[in-house]
């Protein structure tokens, strides 16, 4: 798992044969509290399969719960922005989902 600073995500890094290799939820920013990290899950997910598919999950869910847990129009921005943000970058294989994962993955297999 990834649990970046000051970023409103949270990544999963899969080895074969899971479906997924990058599985990132938009979340509330990651805090750590007497040694455990604990955000939100804000129900959007990107995920990108071995065969380079690219899909944007849960957007049902997540427009759900902003009418069911109210939320903040300004958490709705923030996930949103945050998601097509993850598009491009986990598409495009930039920053930590450039392929660092694999030699790491590699060294437990």
């Amino acid at each position: 798992m990834l649990f970046p600073r000051d970023a409103w995500w949270t990544a999963s890094f899969n080895s074969a044969p899971n479906r997924s290799e990058v599985y990132v939820d938009v979340t509330t920013v990651p805090e750590w509290r007497e040694g455990e990290v604990t955000m939100i899950d804000l129900d959007l997910d990107v995920i990108r399969l071995r065969d380079g598919g690219l899909i944007l999950d849960d957007e049902d869910e997540f427009a759900e719960h902003q009418v069911l847990l109210g939320y903040p129009p300004e958490l709705v921005a923030r996930a949103e922005s945050t998601a097509r943000w993850l598009m491009g970058v986990v598409g495009d294989r930039r920053g930590p989902f450039g392929g660092a994962h694999v030699e790491w993955l590699a060294l437990l297999g």
